[in-house]
């Protein structure tokens, strides 16, 4: 006899040692292999404060399977993993930490604060990546990156200069998106829009020549004090008199000009709109249009600063109430309107952002963005599913200069120098020592520091070695398949691909696979405000990680969401334990260690068998090319369950029964076909799979890097399989009703079948009575009438069975009665809920559909009755 398993399946006993298997044999790792082809992902790196979510796990769950499969296709299989600095959110997690010790970021210095945050780096960065680990995640972590290691900086030292020598990096100001709470400016991309109550405060501003008023409403009274005009459009014919004029501001009495701008709608509220330009995107640029001037009344916290004079120091949630009150008051504020409205809020904090004109760094995007729509459009890169491709464009098309520069400490800093006694900026590589312009060795360094996505735009390639040349950067570079959520189109991927031509002059990776988000049973986002977030660790430890990753990968279809359930991990777990009492049976049945030799002899159902193996082999691989991998899971799924356990193993016992060269072949074939089995499930249950195939007979040291299956002609075996199936039908038929008749499988019965197909049913007579609880076998051309015998009819075959072999006549009539009895008593009241017109008329429409589904059921089970007692009484 063979080796055995354990007779349970514990993960826990098994993934942390496979893990260390594969670690100490380097199976991870990857070289520029000239005679292999290349296969590249690049892990979207997670924060090193981030803590593993169902997120990363779904997300690093299709990476790791795509690249176990083209790993064992033969590829050069370089999945690249790192890390991010994530600037905002370490640089507050750290800020938090030291202020538990009486420190602040101010109290320390900037040099003594990053050293801090360089230990807690060190201390808590790399967390993440263990649990990645716990995944079975299979990347090449010799190569680990991290956006502020060397390599990467100096990339993006190399990307800021190169920008700005072509004149596409510029400082200037411009009106940015502002967070009070992590008081620095964020991108247009980082802005997160989220429903809110809110009012339009409808206002009047008399004329200073008193000859009138113009009326117009708000959303923020409070940026009143910052005013500088009204606007009317230059079309208007209500306005055309007033335009030239001013206005007095109300409260503050400071004289403003009635301007006419086209920005203005004439068909929304009264046509009239105040202008704050420090305040307000829109109203910047007609700001700059009839040179307005910007008064900024607001602190970096967004409390009111010494613009706003008597409301000086308030937030600007007290600063609106007072100023609202005012304008009562003074008889300006007409009404108030209660509506609900986007209001843009940090996607780090969700703080709303104040829009405020701030001395900032930009990229100028219209350059840059044109080719990165032509690559796409031009099949370069392609998103799956495609309608992804759509906001892309519209994001690319509309997009507008990119303000890069953060008032942080932790991040890149900006490479940029000021010299103080001449003024001249000096943007260089390196750290100047003295000033080209003047000679003076009296320089200071830019304060602020890139935004993250600056550097992680980059991580295609600056992973790779580039700027510098190296054989990896032109081997592995560009990269093949992007996985990612479709939340991180505009931060990530739009800029890795327009920084990935502009640098490179190629496309960063040829396929962005869209992922949805994980949503709970209800179909609710996971958050920590809902509480319903489910950690994978927990998972992992309850059920293992490939059940995790087998449900995960289970129903998923490209970019649409999922929901999450324990219970569909828990059927994922049984699923392996199957596969794992299946590989128990088959070991037991085997007479050596030694692989067993190829079949003398193979049988109708050995054909079968390996012909839908052969079919699986190319389907599958047909689904992982067009990342369908929730289609290859369920065909997985069906065939190792249904074709492989519940029908082939239960086949071949008759053979492994009967000992001899028979027993022989059916062990080969067994031995087989769950080899090729084990192969095609791996990439997505590695550990199960590798502890199975290490403990079977098997060539090579690691299924990793075994041969994955392919279809071949000469094993697919069409006519066999027609008539297998021809079987397999004949035998569902007879269980089914037996069931539908409550016969135990202890009752044996004489079975008569009645085909063109005699040869091949007597050839299976075993079949039928090993799984059909037959008791003998007749097969005929034609048989005579059977009196009181069951009829089925099933492909190719009619099938009787004589009625007193199977249950006794009055003892199962009795029992018909009783059941058409409870079904009438239930139609009886269900047609009692949908005639009563108080029901229809105040229940749920889900409800009342639940009743009629009830009904409907219960006519046709009722239905089923009635035949049943006709048969017997025939």
């Amino acid at each position: 006899m063979a080796k055995n398993l354990d007779k349970l399946y514990d993960p826990k006993a098994v993934e942390d040692k496979i893990y260390k298997f594969w670690e100490d044999n380097g199976y991870f790792n990857t070289i520029a292999d000239r005679s292999k082809k290349p296969y590249t992902i690049v892990m979207p790196p997670p924060n090193i404060t981030g803590q593993l979510h169902m997120g990363h796990a779904l997300d690093n769950t299709l990476q790791d399977i795509l690249i176990r499969w083209k790993r064992m296709q033969g590829y050069a299989a370089l999945w690249l993993p790192g890390t991010d600095h994530a600037s905002i959110a370490t640089e507050v997690k750290v800020v938090e930490e030291i202020k538990k010790e009486g420190l602040s970021k101010e109290s320390l210095g900037r040099d003594k604060f990053l050293d801090k945050v360089w230990e807690w780096r060190d201390i808590y960065g790399g967390k993440i990546v263990s649990q990645l680990k716990k995944m079975g995640s299979s990347c090449d972590w010799k190569r680990e990156r991290f956006t502020m290691d060397e390599g990467c900086s100096a990339a993006v030292n190399e990307v800021f200069n190169n920008l700005y020598e072509k004149g596409l990096i510029y400082r200037g100001e411009r009106i940015i998106s502002w967070c009070p709470c992590c008081k620095t400016s964020i991108s247009d991309a980082e802005v997160e829009f989220e429903d809110k109550e809110g009012a339009f405060w409808h206002l009047r501003y008399p004329l200073s020549d008193g000859s009138g008023h113009l009326d117009l409403a708000t959303t923020r009274p409070e940026t009143l004090l910052g005013d500088t005009a009204v606007a009317v459009h230059p079309d208007d014919e209500r306005y055309r008199d007033f335009i030239g004029k001013t206005v007095i501001l109300p409260i503050v009495g400071r004289e403003i000009p009635i301007v006419a701008d086209t920005y203005v709608e004439t068909d929304f509220g009264t046509g009239v709109v105040k202008i704050t330009p420090a305040h307000d995107p829109n109203d910047f640029e007609v700001g700059l249009r009839h040179d307005l001037p910007i008064i900024n009344v607001m602190n970096e916290d967004a409390t009111i600063n010494e613009n706003g004079g008597k409301y000086c120091g308030m937030t600007r949630e007290q600063c609106r109430k007072a100023i609202v009150a005012d304008l009562e008051e003074g008889g300006f504020l007409l009404k108030v309107e209660k509506i609900n409205h986007n209001v843009g809020t940090c996607y780090r904090c969700h703080t709303t952002v104040e829009p405020r004109v701030s001395l900032q760094w930009f990229v100028k995007m219209k350059p840059l963005a044109e080719p990165a729509v032509k690559a796409v459009r031009e099949g370069e890169t392609k998103f799956v599913p495609d309608r992804f491709s759509k906001i892309y464009y519209n994001w690319m098309e509309n997009i507008k200069d990119w303000c890069i520069s953060r008032q942080l400490w932790w991040g890149h800093r900006i490479p940029v120098w000021y010299c103080s006694d001449c003024g001249e900026v000096i943007v260089s590589r390196t750290t100047p020592s003295v000033c080209p312009k003047c000679g003076s060795t009296n320089l200071r360094q830019d304060e602020d520091t890139l935004d993250t996505w600056f550097s992680s735009a980059l991580w295609p390639f600056s992973t790779l070695g580039w700027p510098s040349k190296s054989d990896d950067f032109d081997f592995f570079y560009p990269t093949n398949t992007l996985v990612t959520g479709y939340d991180i189109i505009f931060f990530w991927v739009a800029r890795m691909i327009f920084s990935g031509i502009e640098q490179t002059k190629q496309v960063p990776f040829d396929t962005v696979f869209i992922h949805g988000i994980i949503r709970d049973e209800q179909g609710r986002k996971m958050s920590k405000s809902l509480g319903n977030g489910v950690d994978p660790l927990v998972v992992i430890d309850k059920f293992g990680a490939d059940s995790l990753r087998f449900s995960l990968t289970t129903g998923v279809s490209p970019g649409s969401d999922m929901r999450y359930s324990d219970k569909k991990v828990e059927a994922c777990r049984n699923f392996a334990n199957k596969l794992w009492n299946a590989t128990r049976f088959v070991l037991m049945n085997l007479e050596s260690d030694d692989m067993p030799a190829a079949p003398e002899n193979l049988e109708t159902e050995d054909k079968w068998i390996i012909s839908k193996l052969n079919i699986l082999a190319k389907e599958v691989t047909d689904n992982l090319e067009n990342f369908d991998l929730g289609v290859a899971v369920q065909k997985l799924y069906d065939f190792i369950w249904d074709c492989y356990c519940d029908w082939y193993i239960e086949l071949a016992k008759i053979r492994l029964n009967k000992g001899g060269q028979t027993s022989k072949d059916a062990q080969s074939v067994l031995i087989f076909v769950l080899t090729n089995i084990l192969k095609l499930l791996h990439p997505f249950m590695p550990f199960i799979t590798e502890e199975i195939f290490l403990t079977i007979p098997h060539e090579g040291d690691t299924i990793m890097t075994s041969r994955w299956p392919e279809f071949r002609g000469e094993w697919d075996f069409s006519e066999e399989t027609a008539e297998m199936e021809r079987i397999m039908s004949a035998i569902k038929a007879i269980r089914n009703r037996r069931s539908e008749m409550n016969v135990p499988p202890s009752k044996k019965a004489q079975v008569f079948i009645e085909t063109a197909y005699e040869e091949s049913f007597a050839r299976a007579a075993t079949f039928v009575e090993r799984l059909a609880s037959a008791s003998k076998v007749t097969v005929g051309a034609k048989f005579d009438s059977m009196e009181s015998a069951v009829t089925i009819v099933s492909d190719g075959a009619k099938i009787m069975i004589p009625m007193d072999e199977l249950v006794d006549a009055e003892k199962e009539k009795e029992r018909l009665r009783k059941d058409l009895e409870k079904v009438e008593k239930d139609l009886s009241m269900i047609n009692g809920k949908l005639s009563n017109v108080g029901f229809t008329a105040k229940a749920p429409a889900a409800v009342i559909e639940a009743e009629r589904a009830k009904l409907k059921k219960a006519e046709e089970k009722k239905a089923i009755i009635l035949e049943s007692i006709a048969a017997f009484e025939k």
